[in-house]
């Protein structure tokens, strides 16, 4: 059974005619309205659905195929690609990691609280080895895919401690924490500085993530900041790569 998430492109597509089209498509191949072997729509068929032209289709249909999402057979259609499983998500905007929250759940591990960890303040420039950390996963079709840690500055992440959602572990949650750090801070997070490295998965990453230990799995750091360049949150994110496939565009300056 093939289980696709809606893999979203780093240019704001919504914006356009087409890519309204496959931001469309994504949802409900999300939702697994088409299921394996069954073709979408024809393009006549969508044109008309949506009111545009079938050229329009054709290239929110080239996106999709970019993504790996669908592939596509002359002269028989447009099916969803197997994905063995994966959850796949290109993400290039802070609003599409927000967009989690539609696909996914939260599931809290340890509620936000007070500590010290030398590392994590290191790396967010502070001056004291106190943070707030809390730590959580999230499902896809009740399967975990990720394990994350997140730090933050006391001063920013303390309203998190009050947050009733996050105050009970194993409570599944459709939101996402980055949403609720944008909310208690009372300004917009601009971006985050990513690094992506391979590591073999200890005995309990490998028991959250539900794979072996020494296996390798992903780790994603996000340092995310606000539009004065101020270090908001470090997420250490770890991800089963047997069950989630992460892909960015990149794209020339002048196309």
């Amino acid at each position: 059974m093939t289980s696709v998430a809606a893999a979203r492109t780093p240019a704001r597509q919504g914006s356009t005619a087409y890519g309204a089209v496959a931001d469309r498509l994504r949802r409900e191949i999300a939702a697994g309205e088409y299921p394996e072997g069954v073709p979408l729509p024809t393009e006549a068929d969508l044109g008309e659905e949506h009111g545009v032209s079938r050229q329009t289709v054709r290239r929110a249909f080239q996106d999709l195929v970019a993504e790996g999402l669908v592939y596509r057979i002359p002269g028989r259609g447009t099916f969803v690609a197997d994905a063995q499983g994966k959850y796949i998500r290109s993400s290039g905007s802070i609003e599409e990691l927000m967009s989690l929250s539609e696909d996914t759940d939260l599931d809290v591990l340890s509620p936000p609280s007070i500590g010290i960890h030398i590392e994590a303040a290191g790396r967010l420039h502070l001056d004291a080895d106190t943070v707030i950390t809390m730590r959580f996963r999230r499902l896809h079709m009740d399967r975990p895919y990720c394990v994350t840690s997140a730090y933050l500055p006391v001063a920013v992440g303390r309203g998190l401690i009050d947050v009733p959602e996050f105050r009970t572990p194993g409570v599944r949650r459709n939101m996402t924490v980055l949403s609720v750090v944008q909310r208690v801070i009372g300004r917009p997070i601009s971006g985050a500085d990513q690094t992506i490295t391979a590591v073999a998965a200890n005995a309990e990453i490998a028991e959250l993530l539900e794979c072996q230990p020494g296996d390798p799995i992903m780790r994603i750091d996000r340092l995310y900041f606000d539009q004065n360049n101020e270090l908001l949150e470090l997420a250490v994110n770890h991800f089963n790569p047997a069950r989630y496939t992460y892909r960015f565009q990149m794209r020339a300056h002048d196309s």
